[in-house]
């Protein structure tokens, strides 16, 4: 083969990739509302806050939307609600840290 059949087939890779990238943006741009990213994420009303593997074949995920947070169970069974309505423990485990009087060591 000549290197102008390589020369060419690079050119057509590169152009190929430059199509899916546009027309990857456009549809994150200009496509539907459930399609497009996030204008702003700090006004994001549903989260993942954490993940924890179980076993091989299940997880808990602490779910948020809006101000309350649920525990569930993923697994191959299904999905299983632990506990709903839980309130965000950030702000209460900050109080709590503050509250507590602060011991020295030593006995003076």
């Amino acid at each position: 083969m000549e290197w102008s059949t390589y020369l060419r087939f690079l050119a057509a890779l590169v152009f190929v990739l430059a199509v899916i990238g546009l027309l990857a943006w456009g549809v994150r741009r200009f496509g539907p509302p459930g399609m497009r990213a996030a204008i702003n994420p700090k006004n994001r009303r549903l989260g993942i806050v954490e993940v924890l593997p179980v076993d091989a074949k299940q997880r808990l995920v602490l779910l948020r939307r809006d101000d309350v947070e649920h525990l569930v169970l993923i697994g191959t069974a299904g999905v299983t609600v632990i506990e709903a309505g839980i309130r965000q423990a950030r702000a209460a485990i900050a109080g709590a840290g503050q509250s507590q009087p602060k011991s020295g060591m030593g006995g003076s």
